[in-house]
């Protein structure tokens, strides 16, 4: 009774006005705040850790990576099963307990074994345990929004998301970088486990009517639970729209934001006799500055959006804007070719490239907070968790594909070529929704 009398106060407040008078959204938002930190410190240290231990060896850096991306791959849909049957809270406080457990715990056995070839096992152990937990805490975490926020309040609750995302990618790192050079690994490693902790800490007051199932989970179970989340997707376009529209436009911004800076900064930047600030910033530091123009504009259309009324619908709006970002990259692209590959002015282009990331930050924040809105309000509570691992499978098969596609055209045709694919695919994806008659229906 208890329970159910805090989640309706909570509800009725979000309801009142700005949705962080709900007691649960603000558990949930500085419980993920705190653990999001501890992700970020936690993934900086170790990819730097196991190349500093290994001797530069960049092959066992990739294979850490490769193996955790699988674990969060195979225990994905494990997550989005049990999230639509349980409590999604409870699942969420649990597996962040399990993950500052495994961390901390991993900090006590490299305390013990500093061989550094037992210490990268005991990563790897970690790093595969920690990512099959995160696969079961994904699709709680991203579905739990309709279950404590009301419907009218979900894109300001997305907005405010949004914006500790962004402040988090600017001044995470930062920290992380500070912390690595002033800290040992061990210390490290105990604080990270300590925000994981508090964060499960913050869930476990969440509070909502949630109603357990009946029947027990079995593997029978398990698997029909599945193939009823493909089944409604088969039996939803327009849900199959969105989720398409969403996947292909990760798929084509996966190379601006992971393959072209690095190379750009590496082939054209390091390579010049002189660039803007040379003297303040070294090639890589330009890498950083735009990272910065982008976190800051995401943070920017998080705090706009988070003050607007919700619409009721937004696919319209959504493939507009998906051809306001595809403009942006075809000016970035013929920039590019005109001041760098011809050799125009190299200055020229760092400056609009940062306009260009500024702009492109922004238009990320208008087109998915709109997107997590529009799946939170037109998929079924009691399959949205399913529906959330489908996302995040989707995301996590296409993104190694974009990235070695592009990987593959930047090394044999270079950055013009790149940027005109991600261009012309982001065009056809926006006109493709604009064509569709379901993007009114969302």
């Amino acid at each position: 009774m208890e329970e159910n009398n805090l989640a309706a106060e909570s509800r009725s407040a979000s309801r009142q006005g700005n949705v962080f008078l709900n007691r649960n959204f603000r558990l949930t938002f500085f419980g993920a705040l705190v653990s999001e930190l501890g992700a970020t410190l936690y993934s900086f240290a170790v990819s730097f850790y196991i190349l500093e231990i290994s001797g530069n060896n960049a092959f066992l850096q990739g294979l850490y990576l490769a193996l955790c991306g699988v674990a969060l791959l195979l225990f994905t849909p494990v997550g989005g099963v049990l999230g639509d049957r349980y409590n999604k809270a409870k699942i969420m406080s649990v597996c962040d307990y399990l993950k500052g457990v495994d961390i901390i715990l991993a900090a006590f056995l490299m305390l013990l074994f500093r061989e550094p070839g037992a210490q990268i096992v005991i990563l790897f152990i970690t790093g595969i345990t920690g990512n099959a937990v995160s696969g079961l805490f994904i699709p709680a975490a991203n579905s739990l929004f309709p279950d404590i926020v009301v419907e009218e309040k979900l894109q300001q609750a997305n907005s405010y998301f949004s914006m500790k995302t962004a402040l988090e990618n600017i001044l995470g790192i930062i920290l992380a970088g500070i912390l690595y050079a002033t800290i040992s690994i061990y210390p490290l490693f105990f604080l990270i486990g300590a925000c994981f902790i508090a964060s499960g800490i913050s869930e476990m007051l969440i509070r909502y009517n949630h109603r357990p199932p009946q029947e027990r989970l079995t593997l029978r179970l398990a698997v029909l639970d599945l193939k009823e989340g493909i089944d409604y997707l088969k039996a939803k376009k327009v849900l199959r729209v969105l989720l398409g529209t969403v996947l292909f436009f990760n798929f084509f911004n996966t190379p601006l934001m992971g393959n072209f800076p690095p190379f750009f900064v590496k082939t054209d930047l390091a390579s010049a006799p002189s660039y803007l600030f040379d003297r303040i910033l070294t090639p890589e530091l330009w890498s950083s500055v735009f990272n910065v123009f982008f976190g800051i504009s995401s943070l920017l259309g998080g705090a706009i959006l988070s003050t607007r009324a919700q619409k009721e619908k937004c696919g319209r709006q959504l493939a507009i804007h998906l051809t306001m970002f595809a403009s942006v990259m075809i000016i970035l692209t013929l920039c590019y070719w005109h001041f760098v590959a011809r050799g125009a002015s190299l200055n020229a282009f760092l400056i609009t490239l940062c306009v260009g990331y500024f702009a492109i930050g922004l238009l990320v924040s208008y087109i998915n907070i709109p997107t997590v809105t529009a799946m939170m309000r037109i998929v079924d509570k009691d399959k949205l968790s399913k529906m959330a691992s489908l996302v995040n499978i989707g995301g996590m098969g296409m993104t190694p594909i974009a990235s070695v596609l592009a990987g593959t055209i930047l090394e044999t045709r270079g950055c013009t070529p790149l940027l005109a694919f991600c261009s012309a695919g982001l065009l056809v994806t926006a006109l493709l929704l604009l064509a569709s008659p379901q993007s009114k229906e969302f």
